[in-house]
């Protein structure tokens, strides 16, 4: 929601008139100097709409504030050009409304279209956010990363690596919408609150890893050659994608990162395919190269992979893993259930590339029990378990 600062306004009056901290609102308006308002500047006020509302017989500005449990000076903030003590009915307003309710739907298949939905609805309702770009996808989806928070600890979430693991996505942004709701209207998370996480951490979130596969899982393949033909060719002629994990080049994301990856390379398929071709090279594929770079860049204290299935955690590799790793883990595993393993024989993932060149806690999580693609009806149960995992990630 916008407003238009009014002589003698200040940020800390909006954060007192609409209870909300005034970290948030500055972070919402990067650009504008706190200690300079001018009239006639619009400020952004996170987690508000302005709703239209037609005046009835007997309203009157302060009762609809009272109704709305809004100070009378918010009401007349939003409504500069009314003539509070004349209202006509039948006259429209506007009505500051604070948003309570999720915007991402737990219910939806989550291809590529609809996080680009959510995501320009999360950013303009809740402007402190921001979202940019790591890199393309081979045939040239942005991947988007979402940064929050304004702490020294950098943490890192990322999830559909593998492309009928798209619920993870899904999870993930249902996250991120429960956060925002929790910094915005000072409700905790299973008895969390949400503020002294954002002060202390800048949480880093690629929700989706894999856009292209995840829409060939979801919608088949593209219309355009030679991709359409390429990867009927690399799925055995089937147009049944639901076992499809890898890249549209038929690359296994998670078998990309230069962690041991000539032993991946030995053992595994030798041409593209549905799963587990490593490619011709560690980062060869633009999806992963991307998570590299951003990686780098941003020194993370630590990473969590979301994957499925099984209800582990994995949280080693080659004994290179920091001593407090194993303390997370074990917080994870008690707030989700889920089993921690240290180590398995598999290479060349994500996680096995941070731990081995930072020797920081990376944790890849294995969510939900089945068969991927995981169905609709077990997210609920997901997301209840993994919730206390998205939480400690940040206050560990």
């Amino acid at each position: 929601m916008e407003i238009v600062v009014r002589q003698g306004d200040s940020l800390w009056q909006y954060s007192q008139m609409f209870q909300i901290r005034l970290e948030l609102i500055t972070d919402s308006n990067p650009k504008v100097d706190p200690n300079n308002l001018f009239v006639g500047q619009q400020i952004r006020i996170p987690g508000f709409v302005a709703k239209e509302y037609q005046i009835l017989p007997g309203d009157s500005i302060w009762r609809i504030a009272q109704n709305m449990n809004l100070p009378l000076e918010a009401m007349e903030l939003v409504n500069p050009e009314i003539n509070a003590s004349n209202l006509t009915p039948g006259l429209t307003i506007k009505i500051p409304t604070r948003i309570h309710r999720r915007l991402v739907e737990s219910s939806q298949r989550y291809d590529y279209s609809n996080l680009v939905k959510d995501l320009n609805r999360l950013k303009e309702l809740y402007p402190f956010i921001q979202v940019t770009p790591i890199g393309k996808t081979v045939l040239g989806k942005e991947i988007p990363e979402i940064i929050i928070g304004s702490g020294e600890k950098r943490v890192h979430y990322n999830g559909s690596v593998h492309a009928n693991e798209w619920i993870t996505s899904l999870v993930i942004m249902t996250f991120l919408n429960d956060y925002l709701l929790s910094l915005i209207n000072h409700q905790p998370m299973r008895g969390q609150h949400a503020f002294p996480l954002y002060q202390n951490n800048i949480l880093s979130i690629v929700p989706m890893v894999n856009p292209d596969g995840v829409d060939l899982v979801l919608t088949g393949p593209p219309e355009n050659e030679p991709w359409q033909k390429q990867v009927v060719e690399m799925n055995k002629g089937s147009t049944d994608f639901t076992g499809w994990k890898a890249n549209i080049r038929g690359v296994d994301l998670n078998d990309q990162f230069p962690a041991r990856w000539e032993l991946e390379k030995a053992r595994n398929p030798n041409e593209p395919g549905p799963r587990d071709y490593v490619g011709e090279k560690p980062l060869s594929e633009p999806e992963a190269n991307a998570m590299a770079e951003l990686t780098r860049k941003q020194d993370f204290a630590r990473v969590l992979a979301f994957h499925t299935q099984g209800e582990v955690i994995y949280w080693g590799f080659e004994n290179l893993e920091p001593a407090e790793s194993e303390v997370i883990v074990k917080e994870f595993s008690k707030v989700s259930g889920y089993e921690p393993v240290k180590t398995i024989e598999s290479y060349a993932g994500y996680k096995d590339w941070f731990i081995q060149d930072w020797q920081r806690p990376g944790f890849t999580i294995e969510l939900g029990f089945g068969i991927n693609p995981l169905p609709m009806s077990m997210f609920d149960d997901i997301y209840k378990k993994s919730l206390g995992i998205f939480l400690a990630g940040l206050y560990m």
